[in-house]
C-alpha cells in the first residue's frame, strides 16, 4: 500500500486519477471508472466526484492500493 499525502485540500478520485498519472485528463476519469473496479474502503465506487477523506484507501486493481493523508502545512 502506497500512502499519497495531499496538502492541496480535499480531492476527489477523479482529481487522485490525474495526479498519480492514472489518467491523462479529467475527462478520462468517467471512462476509467466504467472500465476498471476502483474500491474506496473495500466498497465498490464509480463516481469520479467521490471526495477523498483522511485515511481512506483506493484499490485501483493493478494500478496499486492507496492511503490518502491529508497534510496540514501551517502546522
Amino acid at each position: 500500500m502506497e500512502i499519497v499525502r495531499i496538502n492541496d485540500g480535499i480531492i476527489t478520485i477523479g482529481q487522485f486519477l490525474k495526479l498519480q498519472s492514472i489518467i491523462d485528463s479529467g475527462g478520462e476519469a468517467k471512462w476509467f471508472l466504467a472500465e476498471n473496479e476502483v474500491y474506496l474502503n473495500d466498497e465498490l465506487e464509480n463516481r469520479r466526484g467521490k471526495k477523498l477523506h483522511h485515511n481512506d484507501v483506493l484499490n485501483i486493481g493493478e494500478f496499486g492500493v492507496y492511503r490518502i493523508e491529508y497534510v496540514d502545512e501551517t502546522i
